[in-house]
C-alpha cells in the first residue's frame, strides 16, 4: 500500500504485514496533517497478487480541506465586521445553484455542522439564511472562513457565499460545498 506523495499533506502510517490470508482483514490507520491548503484528495495505491496476477487499485481518500476546520463561534457584530474585512474580490467565492437534495431545515443544519464549521444562530438578519464560521488549521497558517447559505425554497435554489482569508480556499470550498446541497 502506497500513498501518492502530496507536499501539502504529511501522512504517517504504521507498517502492516506484507501477507494477508484469503478472507482476512487488516486495518491500516493513516494520520494526516495538513501542511498547507490543497485541492486534490490524496490517492491510495494498493498492489497485491491474486491468483498469481498482480492487481493494482487506486482509491481516492475522502480527505478534503474542510476536514481540517476548527469551528469558530462569534456574535453577529463580530461576524459582519470580519465579513467586511474579507472584501477583496479574490477572497470571495459565490455560487448560485439548484438544490440537489431536500431543503429541510434540520438536514441543512446537520450538513453545515458536518462540514466542521460552527453554525451561528441569530447572526443573519434574515432568519431563513444560514451563517457559519471556522478556521482551517494547517501547520503553516490559519485560514479564516465565513460562510453564508441563502436558500430560496420556492425556486429550490441556493446562493452560497464564502469569504476566506486565502483566495484559493474560498474557490475550492465553494465548489466542494455546493455539491453537498
Amino acid at each position: 500500500m502506497v500513498l501518492d506523495k502530496q507536499p501539502q499533506l504529511n501522512v504517517q502510517t504504521k507498517a502492516v504485514e506484507p501477507l494477508v490470508e484469503g478472507g482476512a482483514q487488516i486495518q491500516q490507520v493513516l494520520n494526516i496533517e495538513c501542511l498547507t491548503d490543497f485541492s486534490e484528495a490524496p490517492l491510495l495505491n494498493i498492489k497485491f497478487r491474486y491468483g498469481g496476477a498482480l492487481q493494482n487499485l487506486t482509491l481516492k481518500l475522502p480527505v478534503t480541506i474542510n476536514k481540517f476546520f476548527q469551528p469558530t463561534e462569534m456574535a453577529s457584530h463580530d461576524f459582519f465586521q470580519r465579513w467586511k474585512q474579507l472584501s477583496q474580490p479574490a477572497q470571495e467565492a459565490q455560487k448560485i445553484f439548484k438544490a440537489n437534495h431536500s431543503m429541510d431545515t434540520e438536514v441543512l443544519k446537520a450538513k453545515l455542522l458536518g462540514l466542521g464549521t460552527a453554525l451561528l444562530d441569530d447572526v443573519d438578519p434574515n432568519p431563513e439564511n444560514y451563517v457559519c464560521a471556522g478556521v482551517i488549521q494547517t501547520k503553516g497558517q490559519q485560514v479564516g472562513c465565513l460562510l453564508r447559505l441563502e436558500p430560496n425554497a420556492q425556486a429550490q435554489m441556493y446562493r452560497l457565499t464564502l469569504r476566506c482569508s486565502k483566495d484559493s480556499v474560498s474557490k475550492r470550498l465553494c465548489e466542494l460545498l455546493a455539491e453537498q446541497f
